[in-house]
């Protein structure tokens, strides 16, 4: 099983490095973040409730991964809506069943989100933890906002950043936490190409074994 499993805090770079290292290896990606913004869509799109598990679950059930569109789940309300249906266990379950059966694809997959490494593929041959600060993903986050031409606030962001990292690292199922046997990548004073240059000379020597 060529997986590879990235894990990390959110903006820390797990998703633009994951995205890079699938396009290298020529593998199979996979942001399973996307997935419980998928779910919570669909019942927004849908009107149903977002605190009944068993609606969610069923939803999350029939998932369609091959549709989902990173700039439509990227809207900061499918975000908050993610975040109340994500602590449901009976949601997590079916989609860590759906992303167990994704990253089996040939010739290999990169599956990036929060409990890759340590619930969804534990025998992962390659687990990489990529990290921040708080501030300064914060701040990239927040020159991406200007970037595409919107308003942001630093402070705010930088509020919101820590209060999802006390809410992932925090919750009973499934907690945001390197795997023990994940490379540690702290992207703080890192540039994408040293951040994937030293991604790559991890999974060149695992999947060499």
């Amino acid at each position: 099983m060529k997986t590879i499993a990235i894990d990390g805090p959110a903006a820390a770079g797990k998703g633009t490095l994951s995205r890079r290292i699938a396009d290298v290896y020529g593998f199979h990606h996979l942001d399973t973040g996307l997935t419980y913004r998928a779910t919570a869509k669909a019942l927004l799109d849908r009107g149903l409730p977002l605190d009944d598990e068993a609606v969610a679950a069923d939803v999350a059930r029939n998932l369609d991964l091959a549709g989902l569109d990173r700039s439509v789940l990227s809207a900061h309300a499918i975000g908050e809506a993610a975040s109340k249906i994500a602590v449901m266990p009976s949601v997590r379950r079916a989609l860590v069943e759906a992303q167990r059966a994704f990253a089996v694809r040939e010739p290999g997959t990169v599956l990036d989100g929060r409990d890759i490494g340590t619930v969804v593929c534990p025998d992962a041959p390659v687990k990489l933890y990529v990290t921040a600060s708080a501030e300064v993903r914060a701040k990239r986050r927040y020159d991406e906002i200007l970037a595409g031409g919107g308003v942001a606030d630093y402070e705010t962001i930088l509020e919101d950043i820590r209060r999802r990292d006390e809410r992932d690292m925090g919750r009973v199922d499934s907690p945001l936490k390197p795997a023990d046997d994940a490379h540690l990548l702290d992207t703080s004073e890192m540039s994408i190409e040293a951040a994937f240059s030293a991604a790559r000379s991890f999974i060149d020597a695992a999947l060499k074994q």
